[in-house]
């Protein structure tokens, strides 16, 4: 076997190699980040675009299907929450996040390629490095995809997803980030632990990481009549000697060491037995396996075919008792629609929604409900056409039919709490009448679909809007959320409901009942909350924007990190609220209650706080530019390192005097100021000696202060 070795000058199957700045390794890891790099910015890029313009241009298409399925399948994936927002983008976003869907994939198809047929890439080909097999040869098609989609992705993301999923890191999206670039670098930095420095991948693949300037050329020898079939190329280590002053070469010389031939057939007669025993048990077990599936397939459509006849004789059945005409009596009635109630069919359902529509008898109707809560969830569809047909009807209080299907559809949603993801009842009438009041305290509505339904002065104290998914974690894609856009819920009670992350946006909640409810990250935009009770709910990360609070109770609530930029909050009742963090940006708070709320690093730049009380608030480090504090009383408001720029201080009170008298005593003056110590005033407006004087007594600064 020859050894390596090193060669200087004269010899042809060698040629000189231009020496290398960098180490070969740190060539290579700089490679895979460019080809990384080169892919990410090659999607981040157009998505980014396409975010921008979805938001700045107005004309609007339904998403490509492409990409909503693909957003699912990665939400699904990676237990991320469901996007529900994303239905119909502008045309320029359709294509730009269609350009960075398929751009990586054709980038990646293509360096696959190169590095297959060339045995670098671009990025390889620029730092001087080259894929080979041991006779130094391109790799292939099947050893690239096996040395990169296998080996040097697919097994160790593979590794880190299931660790993920099967710890308690799930559903972290961040630590699945973490644990994947961990695997990956973990499997390229196995190169340091072989003495020819080839990475699990190479290892897998056969194939070396050398120096492209270089010529590697394997030791012929005696390979016998064929040199490249039935045998293993092996290269030794790299062996060095210092170069001579002139003139640096190098060269791996490769030893071809015959491979033994392995022959099934040959291993077979060697060992007769072993091989009948295992054509034998394989034999049995596909024979096994082939019985046992037949059976169960057979079984199966045995037995639905055996329900569906048993459904379609009930039916038939029901059917002829309720049309004879000597089926009369009550009991006999009775019977058939209790029977219908039994039958999982779609005509039954259909059939019982149409009796309940046409029913006049009061003990019917009481049985054809009972039917129709039998059936479950599947008959709501049925009564939620009839429901919106007999809505229409003028005269509501006095439709029995419409009191019947309402009571009917409340009972179904009662029962069957928990059971409701899914449920479509958009638009539905199941507001409050002269007869009928939707009563649904601590049910399980989770999932429900209640667009545009009319929910007036309904009951749903202490019930819950959302819950977590089959793997029991919330906030991942197979949550169940319901949905009440554009809903009414005038006078609706929600006291200590959990609506946490269910979306109302326009939803109509005047003189609504919220206290104690937990509505964390729920999307109210554009809602109508004026006059709501809301003390002590939590409305954490809750967006609010464009909605309207005029003269809601917020008493208590908190909104840390809440989005409420251009909303509506006059004459609002917000003693000690927590808004920290909170963004108030263009808000309307003209003559709130604000006393003692924490407002601490909030954004109220171009608020409106005029005529607002901000007694004993708390505004250290707020955003406070351009804001109107007219006539604000602002006594013993902490405003230290507060943005005051160009905020209107007309009439703003900083220092309130009181006096108090007990009979015929008058007490000492008392004064409480606001904390102005190291506030710049340098840049407000409309500030009188009066407050300037106050300012300066209280440690604030500004140009006239002496």
């Amino acid at each position: 076997m020859a050894n390596p070795s090193v060669r200087r000058g004269g010899d042809r199957n060698y040629k000189q190699a231009r020496v290398q700045p960098l180490p070969l390794v740190t060539r290579r890891f700089a490679a895979w980040a460019i080809e990384i790099s080169i892919i990410a910015t090659s999607a981040i890029v157009p998505y980014s675009v396409g975010t921008y313009a979805k938001t700045h241009l107005l004309e609007q298409v339904p998403l490509n299907p492409v990409l909503a399925a693909t957003e699912n399948a990665i939400a699904q994936t990676f237990a991320l929450p469901a996007s529900k927002d994303v239905s119909e983008v502008p045309p320029l976003t359709n294509l730009l996040w269609s350009a960075a869907l398929a751009t990586p994939i054709l980038l990646g198809s293509w360096q696959v390629y190169l590095l297959a047929k060339t045995g670098s890439t671009l990025p390889k080909r620029w730092l001087g490095i080259r894929v080979v097999t041991t006779a130094g040869k391109p790799p292939g098609l099947t050893k690239i995809i096996l040395r990169e989609g296998v080996a040097t992705w697919g097994l160790p993301l593979s590794i880190a997803y299931v660790v993920w999923r099967c710890s308690g890191l799930f559903p972290d999206p961040g630590m699945l980030a973490a644990l994947a670039g961990v695997m990956v670098l973990g499997e390229g930095m196995s190169a340091r632990f072989n003495r020819q420095r080839r990475s699990l991948h190479d290892l897998l693949a056969g194939t070396y990481v050398v120096n492209a300037s270089r010529i590697y050329a394997p030791n012929t020898g005696r390979l016998g009549e064929d040199n490249e079939q039935g045998g293993k190329w092996e290269a030794s280590a790299y062996s060095w000697k210092k170069p001579a002053s002139h003139v640096a070469e190098a060269a791996i010389t490769v030893t071809k060491i015959k491979k033994p031939q392995r022959d099934l057939w040959i291993w077979m007669r060697r060992h007769p037995k072993i091989a009948l025993t295992i054509v034998t048990s394989c034999s049995i077990g596909t024979v096994v396996g082939t019985l046992i599936a037949t059976q169960l397939y057979v079984r199966t459509q045995i037995e639905g075919g055996q329900v569906a006849q048993y459904n379609s004789e009930q039916l038939l059945a029901a059917t002829k008792q309720l049309n004879a005409t000597e089926a009369n009596t009550l009991a006999q009635r009775t019977e058939a629609i209790l029977n219908l109630g039994t039958v999982n069919s779609p005509q039954a359902q259909q059939l019982l929604v149409n009796l309940l529509a046409q029913s006049t008898s009061p003990e019917l109707t009481s049985v054809i409900q009972q039917a129709l809560v039998t059936s479950g969830t599947a008959a709501l569809p049925e009564l939620q056409r009839l429901n919106l047909s007999l809505a229409n009807n003028s005269e509501i209080d006095d439709n029995q039919q419409l009191l019947a299907n309402q009571n009917a559809i409340a009972k179904i949603l009662s029962i069957y709490s928990g059971k409701l993801n899914f449920v479509q009842l958009d638009r539905i009438c199941l507001g409050e009448n002269s007869s009928f009041r939707l009563v649904l305290n601590k049910v399980d509505l989770a999932g429900i679909d209640l667009t545009g339904a009319n929910l007036d002065r309904a009951n749903l104290a202490n019930s819950s809007w959302q819950s977590a998914g089959n793997d029991g974690i919330a906030n991942t894609f197979d949550d169940a959320i319901a949905i009440l856009d554009d809903a009414q819920m005038k006078f609706a009670i929600f006291n200590g409901a959990d609506l946490s992350r269910v979306s109302m946006q326009q939803a109509n909640l005047l003189h609504a009942f919220l206290n104690e409810a937990n509505l964390a990250y729920s999307n109210l935009s554009g809602a109508n909350l004026s006059s709501a009770q809301m003390v002590g709910a939590n409305l954490s990360a809750a967006v609010l924007t464009q909605a309207s609070l005029t003269g809601a109770n917020l008493g208590g609530a908190n909104l840390v990190k809440a989005d409420l930029s251009s909303a509506r909050l006059s004459r609002v009742s917000a003693l000690k609220t927590n808004l920290q963090l909170a963004n108030l940006s263009g808000t309307d708070w003209q003559g709130a209650d604000l006393s003692g709320a924490d407002l601490s690093r909030a954004n109220l730049s171009n608020a409106n706080l005029s005529n607002a009380r901000l007694q004993n608030a708390n505004l250290h480090k707020a955003q406070l530019q351009n804001v109107s504090l007219r006539n604000a009383d602002l006594s013993e408001a902490d405003l230290r390192e507060a943005d005051l720029t160009g905020a209107d201080l007309a009439g703003a009170i900083f220092v309130r005097s009181t006096t108090q008298a007990d009979g015929f005593i008058q007490a000492p003056e008392e004064t409480s100021s606001a904390m102005l110590k190291g506030v710049d005033f340098t840049n407000v407006k409309n500030l009188d000696t009066t407050q300037l004087a106050a300012i300066c007594l209280q440690g604030g600064s500004h140009p006239r202060c002496p």
